[in-house]
C-alpha cells in the first residue's frame, strides 16, 4: 500500500500554480459585473471592521469612562445601524459572488462536455469514466469555490491585515511592532503550509477518480459481478483503492493539523504579549482602558486574517491541483481533427475506396498494413477474419473516428479528411457491434440521428428493422423508456432499435458491424429480410459471423493480422482461400442438430 501511495506521489502537477489560477479567474470576465460588486461590498465591509473598535473605544472611554448617557446612547446606536448595514453587504457579498463562481462551474462543465464529445475516439479508449466525472463535478466544484468565497476571503483578509496594521501603528506604534512582528512567521508558515499540501491535494483527487472509476465500473458490471459470484474479490479491489485515498487523506489531515496548530500557537503567543504589556501601559495611565480593548480588537482582527490564509491557502492549492485536471481534458488534442479549410460533404453517392491504408493504436503493433479496396455504390462488402484481424478497424476509419497512419480513405474521389466531419457522418448509418441506448423512451432513440423525425417515419424505420411488433407489447410502445444502457431490453431488441436509428437517417452508406450477433435465427432472418431491401442502391460494409450475412455479399474480403489475403464471392473463396474455408467451417458452417424425425432442420 505504502508503494502504491509512493507512486500516486510522483506524479503530482509540475506547473507553477500562478498561470493556473489566473487562467481560472479568467473564466470570471464575463461576470465582472457580479464580481466587481460582491469585492465592493467586501471593501465596505472592512471600512465598517476599522471603525468599529474606535466606536468600543469611544463608548469605553468618554461614554462608560465619563458617564455621558447621550454620547453612549449615540454609540450605540452607530454601532447598531453599522451592524445592520454589515449584514446587507454581507448578504450581497456572498450572493452576488455564488451567483459568479456558479456561472464558471456551469461554463466550466458545458466545455468540458464539448470538448468530450469533439474527442476522438483515440482519447474516449483510453480514459476512465469514473476518473473524467471526478474531474467534471468535484473538481469543478474545487473550480468554483477558488474563483468565489476563497479568493474573496484571501483579498478581503490581506487588505483587512494591511488596514489593521496601519491603525495599529497609528494608535501605538511600540505595541504595534510587537504585534506586526509574527506576521512574517505566520505569513511564512501558511505559504510553506501550502506550497506542501498542494501536490498532496492533487494525488488525493487523482486517487478520488481511480475510487469513482472502479464504483462507476461495479454499478455498470452488476450482472456480470452476480453471475460469476465475485462480489468478494470486487469488495476487495474496492478496498484496496478505498484504502490507499484514506492513507493520503490521513496524511493531509496531519498535514493540515500542524499547519493550523502552528498558526494558531504564533498568533496566541502574540496576544499573550500584548496583553502582558498592554496591562503594564494601562496601570501606568500611558494607555486607557478603550484604547487597550480596541487595540485587543484590532489585534484579533490582525491574527484573524493569517487563520484565514492558513485555512484558505491549502483550499486554494487543492484548486489549483483541481483545475489542472481540468484543463487537461480541455488541452487536450483530439487526434482526428476538422481541417480548417474542410468542405461539405456533397450528398454520398457510396464509392468507398481505401488507398494503401495502414493504422495502429498508439505505438503498438500496426493493426491494419497497407490495405487497397474499392466498394462501388451499391455493392455490399463483407467482412471476415478471426478476432483481430482488424475488421472493425476498417469500418471505423469510413467515418473518421481514427485516421490512417499511412494511405487515405476516399468517398466519391474525396479524401475525407478534407470534409467536415458532421457532413460526412450525418451521411452514414452505423451500428456497431456494442450496441448503446440511451436513458430515454424508444422513440428518442430511434430518432437520435435524425430529431426532427416524425412519427410516421421512426415506425417505418422500426417495421423496417422488425422492431415494431415488439415495441406496441411493451407498457407504453414508443413512449416506453429503455433504462440506463438499454438494460431492460434484450440484446436482440436493443439490435433492432439501434439499426431502426441507422435507417432512419437514409443513408447512402451503411456500417454494419455484425448487426444480427445479438439476435435468434428466427430475428436474423426477418431483419436479413429487412437489410435486403434497404441495401438496394446503398453501399454496405458488414462484419458478420453467420453464412446468411456474407453470402449476399458482392465481395468478402478476408483479413489476416491487419492485411486482406483474399477476396471475392463465397463460392469463389472456398475453393480458393484456404484461411476462408477454415473461417466457414469453425464460424459460417451451418450447425446440423438433432431433431425429432419429420422436423426439418433450420438449413
Amino acid at each position: 500500500m505504502e508503494q502504491t501511495i509512493r507512486l500516486l506521489q510522483k506524479n503530482g502537477p509540475q506547473k507553477g500554480i500562478a498561470p493556473v489560477l489566473w487562467r481560472c479567474y479568467s473564466y470570471l470576465r464575463p461576470y465582472w459585473k457580479l464580481s466587481l460588486g460582491a469585492y465592493l461590498c467586501m471593501f465596505a465591509i472592512t471600512v465598517m471592521s476599522i471603525i468599529n473598535p474606535q466606536l468600543i473605544r469611544w463608548i469605553i472611554d468618554r461614554g462608560i469612562g465619563q458617564g455621558d448617557l447621550r454620547l453612549l446612547g449615540w454609540s450605540v446606536f452607530i454601532l447598531l445601524v453599522l451592524t445592520i448595514l454589515r449584514g446587507f453587504f454581507s448578504y450581497f457579498q456572498g450572493r452576488w459572488s455564488e451567483v459568479a463562481s456558479q456561472n464558471v462551474a456551469a461554463d466550466l462543465r458545458a466545455e468540458i462536455q464539448r470538448k468530450l464529445t469533439a474527442l476522438s475516439f483515440s482519447y474516449h479508449d483510453k480514459s476512465q469514466a469514473g476518473d473524467i466525472l471526478s474531474r467534471a463535478i468535484q473538481d469543478v466544484d474545487r473550480v468554483r469555490f477558488l474563483t468565489g468565497r476563497a479568493s474573496l476571503r484571501v483579498i478581503d483578509a490581506t487588505v483587512l491585515m494591511l488596514f489593521t496594521a496601519g491603525i495599529l501603528l497609528w494608535m501605538n506604534p511600540r505595541l504595534a511592532w510587537l504585534a506586526i512582528a509574527t506576521m512574517p512567521v505566520l505569513a511564512w508558515r501558511a505559504i510553506d503550509f501550502g506550497v506542501k499540501f498542494r501536490p498532496l491535494s492533487a494525488q488525493i483527487q487523482k486517487q478520488l477518480g481511480v475510487l469513482t472509476t472502479r464504483v462507476e465500473q461495479n454499478l455498470r458490471g452488476a450482472r456480470v459481478v452476480k453471475a460469476f459470484a465475485q462480489e468478494a474479490r470486487e469488495i476487495q479491489r474496492f478496498d484496496i483503492e478505498n484504502e490507499a485515498w484514506y492513507r493520503l487523506s490521513a496524511q493531509s489531515a496531519r498535514v493540515q493539523a500542524t499547519g493550523s496548530s502552528m498558526l494558531t500557537l504564533i498568533a496566541n503567543l502574540a496576544s499573550v504579549f500584548i496583553l502582558i504589556y498592554g496591562g503594564a501601559l494601562v496601570m501606568r495611565n500611558q494607555l486607557t482602558i478603550g484604547e487597550l480593548v480596541a487595540f485587543t480588537t484590532y489585534l484579533a482582527q490582525l491574527l484573524n486574517p493569517v487563520r484565514l490564509l492558513g485555512m484558505f491557502i491549502p483550499a486554494i492549492a487543492m484548486a489549483g491541483a483541481s483545475a489542472e485536471r481540468v484543463f487537461e481534458i480541455l488541452d487536450a488534442v483530439p487526434e482526428v481533427q476538422e481541417d480548417p479549410d474542410a468542405i461539405e460533404m456533397p450528398p454520398l453517392k457510396g464509392h468507398v475506396r481505401f488507398e494503401n491504408v495502414s493504422f495502429s493504436y498508439g505505438r503498438r503493433r500496426e493493426v491494419l498494413k497497407n490495405i487497397n479496396l474499392e466498394a462501388h455504390p451499391g455493392q455490399i462488402i463483407a467482412l471476415v477474419g478471426q478476432t483481430g484481424s482488424g475488421k472493425s478497424t476498417i469500418i471505423h476509419l469510413i467515418p473518421r473516428f481514427y485516421d490512417p497512419t499511412e494511405g487515405r480513405v476516399l468517398i466519391d474521389g474525396q479524401d475525407i479528411r478534407h470534409v467536415t466531419l458532421h457532413s460526412l457522418r450525418s451521411q452514414i448509418g452505423i451500428v456497431l457491434q456494442e450496441t448503446t441506448l440511451f436513458a430515454a423512451s424508444i422513440r428518442e432513440n430511434i430518432a437520435f440521428g435524425c430529431a426532427h423525425a416524425t412519427d410516421e417515419e421512426i415506425i417505418a424505420a422500426a417495421k423496417a428493422a422488425q422492431a415494431h411488433d415488439f415495441i406496441m407489447q411493451t407498457p407504453r410502445g414508443y413512449d416506453t423508456l429503455v433504462g440506463e444502457r438499454g438494460i431492460t431490453l434484450s440484446g436482440g431488441q436493443k439490435q433492432r432499435i439501434a439499426i431502426a436509428r441507422a435507417l432512419l437517417i437514409n443513408p447512402r452508406l451503411l456500417v454494419l458491424d455484425d448487426a444480427t450477433s445479438s439476435v435468434d435465427s428466427e430475428t436474423e432472418e426477418e431483419i436479413q429480410k429487412a437489410l435486403d431491401r434497404l441495401m438496394q442502391g446503398r453501399t454496405s460494409f458488414v462484419i458478420a459471423h453467420r453464412l446468411s450475412t456474407v453470402i449476399q455479399a458482392d465481395c468478402i474480403l478476408v483479413l489476416d493480422k491487419g492485411r486482406i489475403v483474399a477476396q471475392g464471392r463465397h463460392e469463389e473463396l472456398l475453393r480458393t482461400s484456404p484461411l476462408y474455408a477454415e473461417i466457414y467451417q469453425r464460424q459460417l458452417k451451418p450447425r446440423k442438430t438433432s431433431v425429432p424425425e419429420g422436423q426439418k432442420t433450420a438449413f
